[in-house]
């Protein structure tokens, strides 16, 4: 068992160890009964699947998707 510190940002440091057996950096996390449930994603499947491996352009992508995925996007990236 590991402890680690929940920053101001929300993130976590996942130690290496762990990283190493989850044998992928993409990760599903999800709340269950008051606990926190990490597993590992393999395979990128979904409305980011053809994104996954190519390496667009922000600009390209959002001229290719519309509504709340585009909105989404905008959200996450328009701070950096």
């Amino acid at each position: 068992m590991s402890i680690v510190k929940i920053t101001k940002k929300g993130q976590i440091t996942i130690p290496i160890e762990i990283r190493k057996k989850l044998g992928t950096n993409i990760i599903e996390i999800e709340e269950e009964n008051g606990k926190i449930i990490i597993k590992p994603i393999k395979n990128l499947a979904g409305a980011l699947k053809k994104y996954a491996k190519k390496k667009e352009r922000l600009d390209k992508i959002l001229e290719q998707e519309e509504g709340a995925f585009q909105n989404a996007i905008k959200e996450k990236h328009s701070n950096r």
